[in-house]
């Protein structure tokens, strides 16, 4: 198969005009204040089915003939892509079978088969399931729609460098998440065309493809032509881990109000951190906003025990009526805000008379945290800090 051209990308664009919708981008003030440097917010994450991926998806369907269209397309995914090849066959007009693992979330299934697709719960891993759905495509002649490794899913996803060349003309450096590297090689070559002086970044999650809450582009085997393509094109190539991405989301989740996936804040995460290099304009591309709902409450919690909005403390206090008085108001006069208490008595040694109270105390930042807690001990409380 042979790379995309500008040309491929060009007619993609014209190709999926009223189905994939063209993204605002956002500048962030206060993100531009963390870094020193004006910061761009590409937002994929508002894209239709809630990633990039169906820009690439309509312009590969797109390019099937009328008896390709007829046999139907099939697609094995446990998340984005799944969703966007079952929206745009919906709206082609096509047949689309999704083949997910068979523990793949509920709503990513219900997702697929509310846009129309049929979801086969098929494998105990998404290795399994990609080989059970090449094989149907084989055995029926449907179209198998590969997530990355197609000239014209590539293409799809190249689109939105013509958006960024278009919209941010003054940008130094672009931020672009990498998987199996279908969403960075069509941007890289539509940059590298329109405006060839750019920097670019690709970002990984982690040092190898492992469990990771940037699930999207947490991909064993990244693609043989997108890397090729990425290898010539991009300027670096940066990894970032979970307690970054971590950071990143709660941060775009609290300060722009912008709710993006793991693998959409690794762009983020590698610019917070100084790993994306240099000093002008730069733009972080959010590719998807399809986080799990109980992993955002998590990541949320974690950001900000890290970020020192929460503190945990345990405590001994005497059992008696007015103890437990004396220690929230103390906490309230340093303005902290008891967020639960929890009474620990039995199982533990102590004396009769005492109790050990937990609490979880909302607080403004580190330093807050830290002054709380020498009120506290300044009074006499031992404590023990948990987070």
């Amino acid at each position: 198969m042979d790379r995309p051209t500008l040309a491929d990308i060009e007619r993609a664009r014209e190709r999926i005009a009223g189905h994939a919708a063209i993204t605002p981008v956002y500048s962030s003030e206060s993100f531009s204040r963390r870094t020193g440097r004006a910061v761009w917010l590409k937002a994929e994450n508002l894209q239709r089915t809630g990633s990039f991926k169906v820009r690439g998806a309509v312009n590969k369907l797109s390019t099937l003939d009328g008896e390709q269209r007829r046999a139907g397309v099939i697609a094995a995914s446990a998340g984005n892509h799944g969703q966007a090849v079952a929206w745009s066959a919906r709206q082609l007009g096509i047949a689309a079978t999704v083949y997910m693992p068979q523990d793949a979330p509920m709503a990513k299934g219900d997702a697929t088969r509310n846009s129309g697709a049929t979801a086969v719960l098929a494998g105990a891993g998404f290795d399994e399931a990609l080989e059970l759905a090449r094989g149907e495509a084989e055995r029926t002649g449907a179209t198998f729609v590969h997530a990355f490794e197609d000239p014209a899913v590539i293409a799809g996803q190249g689109t939105i460098g013509l958006e960024l060349a278009d919209d941010l003309p003054q940008v130094e450096t672009f931020l672009v998440p990498v998987g199996g590297g279908g969403l960075a090689a069509g941007i890289a070559i539509a940059l590298r065309a329109a405006r060839p002086g750019v920097r670019l970044v690709g970002v990984q999650a982690g040092k190898s493809a492992g469990v990771t809450i940037a699930d999207g582009i947490a991909v064993k085997h990244p693609g043989t032509m997108t890397m090729a393509i990425l290898d010539d094109l991009l300027d670096d190539l940066v990894h970032v881990e979970d307690e970054e991405i971590s950071e990143a989301i709660t941060l775009l989740l609290e300060r722009t109000k912008l709710v993006v996936e793991g693998a959409g804040a690794s762009s983020v995460a590698a610019l917070f951190t100084g790993k994306a290099g240099g000093t002008g304009d730069v733009c972080a591309l959010l590719s998807g906003g399809n986080i799990d709902p109980t992993l955002l409450i998590s990541v949320m919690r974690h950001g900000l025990t890290v970020a020192g909005r929460y503190l945990v403390i345990r405590t001994r206090i005497s059992d008696r009526p007015g103890a437990l008085v004396e220690l929230l108001e103390l906490i309230a006069a340093e303005r902290g805000n008891v967020h639960s208490v929890e009474h620990h008595r039995e199982g533990m040694a102590m004396h009769v008379g005492e109790t050990e109270v937990e609490l979880t105390v909302i607080t403004r930042n580190d330093a807050h945290c830290g002054s709380l807690c020498e009120a506290l001990e300044g009074r006499g409380y031992a404590l023990d800090r948990l987070r």
